[in-house]
């Protein structure tokens, strides 16, 4: 049996796997034009979707049932042990308790290996719901969150490895 062709470069890109911790957040207040503070998370999870199926059965045909479309929830984005220039996010989350109806803009960049942009997850309508500071510690002069949570309405995948 004959060896496959090796995938060039090209190609690899097209597949290969991507560091865990090859990811850019970007996060934009709807009622600003700007970034919030740059940032950096060691961990992304939650960037999730579900669709609930509802089930029809049909009187006298018991050997058959039909399945349909249910609503679709979303999860809630969860960013652990970041590390940022600035107060924007708690700023962000205290506006958020004044102003009920304030959301954000949040974008997951997948980067590759050699820092060009994959793709991105773009969230919308974004709702901060927790923000946990670290331990504090005399010897760091970060400003640090350890957890932050953010619940969306919806997302969706916009594909940049052809381009």
């Amino acid at each position: 049996m004959a060896m496959p062709d090796r995938p060039n470069d090209e190609e690899r890109k097209r597949w290969q796997p991507f560091p865990a911790f090859n990811f850019v957040v970007e996060i934009v207040r709807d009622d600003q034009s700007g970034m919030l503070a740059g940032g950096s998370f060691s961990e992304c999870d939650g960037i999730e979707m579900s669709q609930e199926v509802k089930t029809l059965r049909e009187g006298g045909n018991n050997g058959r049932v039909y399945r349909l479309s249910g609503p679709v929830t979303f999860g809630q984005l969860t960013l652990k042990r970041g590390v940022t220039s600035g107060f924007d996010l708690w700023k962000w989350f205290s506006a958020s308790l004044e102003q009920p109806a304030l959301r954000a803009g949040v974008t997951v960049s997948v980067m590759r290996h050699d820092k060009s942009e994959w793709g991105r997850f773009v969230l919308s309508r974004c709702l901060p719901v927790k923000l946990k500071a670290p331990a504090l510690n005399a010897r760091d002069g970060t400003v640090a969150v350890e957890e932050m949570q953010i619940a969306y309405e919806s997302f969706t995948w916009e594909d940049k490895s052809n381009g």
